[in-house]
């Protein structure tokens, strides 16, 4: 009898694991969109110092749900991929009651609405405003 190579069964599943793993379980776009409201959003970016957190809880982006060390790592995480795509991610409106009756026939369907999600502005910096010299 010969010896049998191991079968590679969940050989493409990296990305199957990764999104239904609890170790590093993110807010769903549902809860999201509940803290992008004004009242919610106000409330998380004026967080009081937790050392618990990254960055003492002071760097937060809403859009991710995720703590950042300080500023240049939060101004850095506005123009990555991931943060991109979340951004795509939240243009649709949440799913509502009514348009699961929709789906069901209760009414008529009507497509979700895109909006336009913004990247939120930086803190303010510390450092004082620095005037540009022009040199020519």
């Amino acid at each position: 009898m010969t010896r049998q190579r191991r079968k590679k069964i969940h050989y493409g599943d990296t990305h199957l694991k990764k999104k239904w793993r609890t170790k590093r379980r993110t807010k769903d776009l549902d809860e999201i969109n509940e803290d992008i409201k004004a009242k919610n959003c106000e409330q998380l970016l004026n967080q009081e110092i937790d050392y618990d957190k990254p960055g003492s809880a002071q760097f937060y982006c809403v859009h991710c749900a995720r703590y950042f060390i300080n500023e240049q790592a939060l101004k850095e995480h506005f123009r990555t991929k991931v943060h991109k795509r979340r951004l795509k991610a939240l243009e649709t409106e949440p799913y509502t009651i009514e348009e699961s009756e929709r789906a069901a026939c209760i009414g008529s369907w009507v497509e979700p609405q895109k909006r336009k999600i913004e990247t939120q502005k930086p803190l303010e910096t510390s450092e004082p405003n620095k005037k540009k010299i022009r040199t020519e």
